[in-house]
């Protein structure tokens, strides 16, 4: 639910009984990152759910489901036959929807239907000023966009000796990218092609720049379209944590967490890009290499993207005088209705 990816949308849970377990609070690790959650807030538009516990019980958890999303302002209904929303959905694919109130059919509400896909979403979840992690013994200087990043992937790069500043989607990274080790280009929700100016400041990038490169999700699709292919939407979209991808230089299969309404369309690669990973369950592309450069797009798991970095950095740095002024959390990000942020 602090995921944002999720940004914009309604979750369904099929697991019959969701909340006894309750909610952890905002404890933060020795990196000063939420051990807990992706984000500081909830970031799906709302949760439905057949039977919720309003009484917890778990060590970690300070409030309920219910008080959660009550405090943050997000609705949540119970009660609901998940199985037949979820049978329609297997149908349909990710369809538009809306919780209301009231027992009779309204046409007007019908046409207040808000759709994610038409908003930059990223936009909304972006830190809006840069900010720092410093990693306990840093070997490396990570520059990351932030197109909506997870705590973990934080987590996954300073866990493994990469301090990292963290810069706004639409930043003009190749204006300092050869300061530091390597530019890693987040996840994030939506549709990639709303970040143009993400997209031309990658192409810019690639064009003056030697400096290793790596998306995860939709920094994956961002990367791919500066490259010059394009992007697809998936009827069902990949949402999982146990999803096969096959590596195509070694057929070595990794077993993925994914959450991407998007994929790269394969056929569109320029002669100079090769695929890297395929989806085992639908056959869309989920990474993609350079035949020359250092760039590496795993579209899935953390742990993938930050295993092809090793032994490829430089020994630039960014000033301390600039690591010790910049903040060490987001900045900005608040949640806001996606009405709103129309």
């Amino acid at each position: 639910m602090t995921d944002p990816s999720y940004r914009g949308q309604i979750l369904v849970f099929t697991q019959p009984l969701i909340g006894n377990y309750g909610v952890p609070s905002s404890v933060r690790d020795e990196w000063n990152l939420l051990r807990h959650f992706e984000s500081p807030h909830i970031q799906c538009a709302g949760i439905v759910v057949a039977d919720v516990a309003e009484k917890y019980s778990h060590w970690t958890a300070v409030e309920s489901l219910g008080e959660w999303c009550a405090r943050e302002g997000i609705p949540a209904i119970s009660g609901v036959d998940t199985r037949a929303i979820v049978t329609y959905l297997r149908e349909q694919g990710s369809s538009l929807a809306r919780i209301s109130t009231g027992d009779e059919y309204d046409a007007d509400e019908d046409e207040g239907f808000v759709d994610p896909g038409q908003i930059n979403l990223v936009q909304r979840v972006s830190t809006k000023a840069p900010f720092h992690v410093e990693a306990l013994n840093p070997k490396y200087h990570i520059a990351l966009i932030d197109c909506g990043v997870k705590e973990n992937i934080l987590r996954s790069l300073v866990s493994r000796g990469a301090s990292v500043t963290v810069f706004p989607y639409d930043f003009k990274i190749q204006k300092v990218a050869d300061n530091y080790d390597g530019v890693f280009i987040s996840n994030g929700p939506g549709d990639p092609t709303h970040c143009q100016s993400t997209v031309h400041n990658l192409q810019v990038l690639m064009e003056t720049s030697q400096v290793p490169i790596m998306g995860i999700c939709l920094g994956h699709q961002l990367l791919a379209l500066a490259a010059g292919a394009r992007t697809i939407k998936l009827k069902y979209g990949n949402r999982a944590h146990n999803i096969p991808s096959l590596d195509l230089t070694t057929g070595q299969c990794h077993i993925t967490s994914q959450n991407h309404g998007y994929a790269v369309d394969a056929s569109s690669l320029p002669s100079d890009w090769k695929e890297y990973f395929v989806n085992l369950n639908d056959g869309s592309n989920e990474g993609m290499r350079h035949t020359s450069r250092l760039s590496s797009l795993p579209s899935s798991t953390p742990k993938l993207a930050v295993v092809q970095w090793t032994s490829v950095f430089k020994d630039n740095r960014p000033s301390q005088f600039m690591l010790d002024i910049l903040s060490k959390e987001r900045v900005g990000v608040q949640p806001e209705p996606l009405a709103a942020a129309a």
